[in-house]
């Protein structure tokens, strides 16, 4: 079913809240998990982060899409978020690497646009009440079809086997054999192991232990994904499985996968956190990194074993916790983005980290 040629949409949240506006990008009803991002620029790679699988993006920043979109900065090829909500969306774009526009990007990826809404609003909402349902649909259909719709629509909780590689591929470096278990990964991390001249070799999100060792690779990265860390058993198995025996550096949805692998519990979060400002202390030095951040379930701090894991890295705005490291093994964990993509580099230097990580294994072997 497409919408019809009319450009007013409706926005329906699973509350009942309602917002008229414009449409554009794809003709296309969509039903998915409404979130919000206070990120003010880099919307090209925001929209191509597999986290938002299955969610429609609310942009609090009041215009999107003023520079169109390049050949440069995708962070997956697929995106697979469901729509993107903006107060004002240009209509014209301006930049040197432009490709093409973001409503001609929204069209080709099948993704669908709703400008002209409140932002604001919607975001008091979303924080007061937490994340929920929500679909855009076109306006001629109503607010009774619409709601009834939303209602009947249960959202699927496989996002990362949508998102994964179904099947192991390379990308060839001439240093340390790195192991990338993509859960959704953003192309930035593999970048960044790839600036160090990093041999990569990219599984499934179920690969097994077995599988990996036999690679015999110097590290494995865990990376970002989307949904519920809870519903990937396979992978904390796996993860219980080779630790301590290869360094493992694991980055949003693969710090919640390392937390649950020794013990921890993890717990859904109201709105969570989306943006590029959000200040992480390192508890041993109190330095204060500026990260950029996309996940809504966190580790809890009541039940991290002390025995097993050290808490590295807090959140300064509510104390959420943001990196862990083993106590016996070669192995850590962040919540947010060393790799930016778009935000600041604050804390680039964790994959110089990992890598220092890996040498002093192959010294101590």
């Amino acid at each position: 079913m497409r919408l019809k040629n009319s450009r007013k949409r409706l926005l329906v949240l699973e509350d009942g809240t309602t917002f008229e506006g414009e449409g554009f990008g794809a003709d296309l009803p969509v039903v998915g998990e409404i979130v919000f991002t206070t990120s003010m620029t880099g919307y090209q790679e925001t929209i191509t982060d597999q986290s938002f699988n299955g969610q429609i993006i609310t942009f609090t920043y009041p215009m999107v899409g003023n520079y169109g979109v390049n050949r440069d900065d995708y962070e997956s090829i697929a995106p697979s978020c469901k729509g993107i909500v903006v107060k004002e969306h240009a209509r014209l774009a301006s930049n040197w690497r432009l490709q093409m526009t973001l409503d001609d990007f929204l069209k080709r990826k099948g993704i669908t646009g709703i400008s002209g809404i409140d932002t604001r609003a919607l975001t008091r909402k979303i924080r007061q009440h937490g994340t929920m349902k929500a679909s855009i649909v076109d306006a001629s259909l109503g607010f009774d079809k619409a709601y009834t719709n939303l209602q009947a629509t249960v959202l699927p909780t496989n996002q990362v086997a949508q998102v994964s590689t179904t099947k192991p591929y390379p990308s060839p470096g001439t240093g340390n054999n790195v192991v990338v278990i993509d859960f959704g990964l953003k192309h930035s991390i593999m970048r960044e192991l790839s600036k160090r001249n990093c041999n990569l070799t990219v599984l499934p999100y179920n690969t097994t232990a077995e599988d990996i060792l036999d690679l015999a690779p110097d590290g494995v990265m865990l990376t970002n994904g989307p949904g519920n860390p809870t519903s990937l058993p396979e992978a904390i198995d796996m993860i219980r499985k080779i630790q301590g025996k290869i360094p493992i550096f694991g980055i949003c949805l693969g710090h919640q996968l390392f937390a649950l692998a020794n013990g921890a519990e993890t717990y859904k979060m109201s709105f969570g956190h989306r943006g590029l400002n959000h200040p992480v202390r390192e508890i041993a030095t109190g330095k204060i990194d500026f990260t950029s951040q996309n996940h809504g379930y966190a580790v809890a701090k009541n039940s991290i074993d002390p025995e097993k894991l050290l808490i590295t890295h807090v959140e300064i705005n509510d104390g959420t916790i943001e990196g862990l490291r083993h106590r016996r093994y070669p192995a850590f964990s962040v919540q947010y983005h060393p790799d930016a993509a778009p935000g600041p580099h604050d804390a680039v230097h964790l994959f110089d980290d990992f890598l220092d990580m890996m040498a002093a294994r192959k010294e101590q072997h």
